[in-house]
């Protein structure tokens, strides 16, 4: 989202984002590149300021015929029918939130990236941001609404089938913030990088992403911890940005009967893309 260049500050709400004068690269390619290059000397020059964006009323149904399938309980039995009441009880007190802010690549080099004056180190960030100009770092968390409420049910497999309610919930929740953030930004296809999920980009580099973000505590709630686990744990965080070429940390990842698995592990992939 660009302003004009007479603006010093640049505040974003979330009714904005259905505002913006979207333009898209492949409509309008030299319009957009050369708008990018304007709000990327104004950053530099501390002229132009771009706030973080908070979406505070995510959507977050939950598909209780897939949960109940992915819990491998039949709909007509008793636990099934404890499953449905907890989610009933979820859907109640969830406050799904995000946070995030556009920002722009200052520098590049073989193993490293800066993105608004923060040095992030990983060769694959790097080759997949290699023809990005502006990225979108997030943290989108189920809330600490539902931790409360999944801290006051009792019974160990009671407890287990919250879990999983609150990862359905944080699911869901990151979907939607995704399609607001694509649709509102104009970014066509998107995909997303996340500290910790390689060894090339380790989770010591969460702390960074939370620095680039913003006060993520005040703004929805979540810390990090010194170990750089998120608190609330049912959160996610990232950096999103638009490109052409289908990328999943899975397809760098060799661990076997991962249940979070999104795309088949390819052992030719870093020596062909990342080397």
């Amino acid at each position: 989202m660009l302003m004009a260049p007479n603006t010093i500050i640049c505040s974003f709400m979330e009714q904005e984002l259905t505002q913006v004068d979207i333009i898209d690269l492949r409509k309008e390619p030299s319009r957009y590149w050369q708008v990018i290059a304007i709000a990327k000397a104004q950053v530099a020059e501390g002229d132009f300021k771009l706030e973080p964006i908070i979406m505070s009323d995510l959507k977050f149904d939950i598909n209780t015929a897939n949960l109940l399938r992915s819990l491998k309980l039949d709909e007509a039995s008793d636990d099934a029918q404890t499953v449905l009441g907890l989610v009933e009880e979820a859907l109640k007190v969830a406050k799904p939130k995000a946070m995030f802010k556009e920002a722009f690549i200052d520098e590049t080099g073989h193993d490293y990236v800066v993105v608004d004056g923060i040095r992030f180190k990983s060769r694959v960030l790097r080759v997949n941001l290699g023809e990005v100009h502006r990225v979108f770092p997030y943290v989108v968390t189920a809330g600490r609404e539902l931790d409360e409420w999944s801290s006051g049910v009792e019974g160990m497999l009671e407890q287990y089938w919250a879990d999983q309610i609150k990862e359905a919930v944080l699911s869901a929740a990151y979907r939607d913030f995704t399609a607001r953030l694509v649709a509102g930004h104009g970014l066509g296809t998107t995909a997303s990088m996340n500290p910790g999920s390689l060894e090339d980009w380790p989770i010591s580099e969460q702390r960074k992403l939370f620095d680039l973000v913003g006060d993520t505590m005040e703004g929805i709630g979540v810390e990090l911890t010194d170990s750089y686990l998120m608190i609330p744990a049912k959160s996610v965080s990232g950096i999103r940005y638009a490109t052409e070429v289908t990328y999943e940390n899975c397809q760098l990842c060799s661990r076997e009967n991962c249940p979070g698995r999104r795309a088949p592990y390819d052992p030719l992939l870093w020596e062909k893309r990342y080397k």
